[in-house]
């Protein structure tokens, strides 16, 4: 009986110790750099999914979601992605046309947005409206709308982002062809003189503006959030154009060739959880598409918020994307 007993011990723990040394699944998501730094929405939402599930999840930052969805297609059905995370409405039908990506089937029509969107492939999960962002100490008389832009003294800087590698680069492409239509290559040669530099990503363009490169900077009407926060600095401010801002609104989807594909599913349904949503305007400095008990935090509520938000649909962005671009290109002589 005692060694009976010993056997079933010894089975017990040779049981216990197989399951504690299982592999875990690895949940593998392509995004943009700044939503993996430290500070960003990643470590938070790593934390709180890896608790939920028997997983863990590894987030691989790249400049821009652009350029994570370009490394996707390089690495075409070998990559190591699950889920690709940060494109946003504007650039996510020239995913769609790759073929990579599945169906989410999820039920978004209760989502909080400001626009009304649905994709099959494509699930959103945060969104901001476009912005030059400024600081108020320095620049006492900011230019109140694309046209005061452009017609600001030839002294005066922005820096913006390349729409070629950008989400935000080409959300302003699509902002100034909203206002301006077939005169947008016009505005742009008058805007020209006043582009200090064109960076890849975000990240880069945001860190010149705070090291006094550019009077402003191409970003959103959520960035000063950050520094009311984290900072406590309150001299950054968002110029308020009357004539509406061009809106973002970010998604993920899952990849046809994942291995992981219900513990992917998870993870949407999960981006629409008020843990998700909590976590969001703090760390990616955005609005959440789901109303908490929490509620935003009060420096949100200092925030500019556009009377409207522009957005053109996606499949009409797709048909012109090249266009729209080229125009740019011209227009600044590239």
């Amino acid at each position: 009986m005692i060694k009976t007993i010993q056997l079933l011990l010894l089975l017990l723990l040779l049981s216990t110790t197989a399951n504690a040394s299982g592999t875990k699944p690895t949940l593998t998501i392509y995004t943009y750099d700044s939503f993996t730094a430290s500070w960003g929405a990643a470590p938070k939402i790593k934390e709180a999914f890896e608790k939920l599930h028997y997983c863990n999840v590894k987030f691989v930052g790249v400049s821009s979601a652009i350029g994570a969805l370009r490394k996707i297609q390089l690495e075409g059905k070998n990559t190591k992605a699950d889920i690709l995370l940060g494109l946003d409405t504007s650039i996510a039908q020239v995913a769609n046309k790759t073929g990579l990506f599945a169906k989410h089937e999820l039920n978004t029509s209760k989502l909080v947005l400001p626009v009304t969107y649905s994709d099959e492939n494509f699930v959103p999960y945060d969104y901001s409206y476009f912005a030059f962002v400024y600081d108020e100490e320095k620049l006492k008389n900011p230019p109140l709308s694309l046209e005061a832009l452009a017609s600001m003294p030839k002294d005066f800087k922005i820096i913006m982002q390349d729409p070629r590698s950008s989400t935000v680069g080409l959300g302003l492409l699509l902002w100034v062809k909203s206002v301006y239509g077939t005169k947008a290559g016009e505005y742009w040669k008058k805007l020209s003189p006043h582009i200090l530099t064109i960076t890849k990503g975000w990240s880069e363009a945001y860190g010149l503006f705070l090291r006094g490169e550019a009077d402003m900077v191409l970003s959103y009407t959520t960035s000063p959030a950050y520094h009311m926060i984290e900072e406590h600095k309150y001299n950054f401010k968002t110029a308020n154009f009357p004539k509406g801002h061009y809106g973002q609104v970010e998604v993920a989807a899952i990849l046809k060739s994942s291995k992981n594909q219900a513990l992917a599913k998870k993870f949407l349904t999960f981006m629409h959880s008020e843990t998700f949503a909590n976590i969001i305007p703090t760390t990616n400095w955005a609005y959440p598409i789901v109303k908490t008990k929490k509620g935003l935090p009060t420096a949100f509520e200092k925030l500019n918020i556009p009377s409207k938000m522009l957005l053109i649909d996606g499949k009409e962005v797709e048909r012109n994307r090249k266009k729209i671009v080229n125009e740019w290109l011209e227009a600044l002589g590239r």
